[in-house]
């Protein structure tokens, strides 16, 4: 399972063009699916948002795919799986669960965007478009601290037609660069690799021991 997942991940231009070619008007269901549960299920944070707009991108700048279709139905799986997200973490706060004893719910995951979430407040469900884990965690945490569903759906709104519109059309104005279409792979990792980044720094700073500052003479 993980090794098909990896593939899947490597491969995304391919298996993605592949399942466009044979099932056609389908393929727009299952990204709309995709993008959806990766932002709408707060234990399924793995799934490759970022790379899958680009690639549908890059699918559209070739023909295989409509962008004007992409834009509005990737956005509004995005807005959709946000509020579902948010509901998720309403429900909890509501009826006093503690979050911590949600199966398959990593609390360093959860940690993680609650830090986002200080840090940065409302703005965070826009930035959390760009983070992985976080952009999954980010309505529920968003729930958890009580912003109200008004200010929230204001920022999701946003956030969701944003990040469907800046990856997709990166996508689709370097989908006819040759060497971006030669290497497609290879920027895709590289998507990846930049898109986690930030938790990697975040991890590395946070596990660096604290030394106390010389007293003074």
């Amino acid at each position: 399972m993980l090794s098909l997942f990896i593939d899947w991940i490597l491969h995304l231009d391919t298996h993605l063009a592949a399942l466009a070619a044979s099932h056609g008007f389908l393929v727009y269901l299952a990204l709309f699916a995709i993008i959806f549960i990766e932002t709408g299920v707060v234990i399924l944070p793995f799934l490759p948002g970022d790379s899958l707009l680009f690639v549908a991108g890059t699918l559209a700048a070739q023909q295989i795919l409509s962008l004007p279709v992409l834009i509005p139905l990737l956005a509004l799986a995005a807005i959709a799986g946000d509020a579902l997200n948010y509901a998720i973490g309403w429900t909890v706060r509501t009826r006093a669960i503690d979050a911590r004893q949600l199966p398959l719910l990593k609390q360093e995951h959860l940690a993680q965007a609650h830090a986002f979430f200080e840090r940065h407040g409302p703005k965070t469900i826009v930035l959390a478009r760009f983070v992985p884990i976080v952009r999954t965690l980010a309505p529920f945490v968003a729930a958890l601290s009580k912003m109200r569903y008004s200010i929230f759906m204001r920022y999701n709104s946003f956030g969701g037609l944003l990040g469907a519109v800046s990856l997709s059309c990166a996508g689709y104005a370097l989908g006819s660069v040759p060497w971006v279409s030669n290497n497609l792979n290879a920027v895709l990792l590289g998507i990846v690799v930049l898109s986690i980044l930030p938790s990697i720094i975040g991890k590395l700073k946070a596990s660096k021991p604290a030394y106390p500052s010389d007293k003074q003479n």
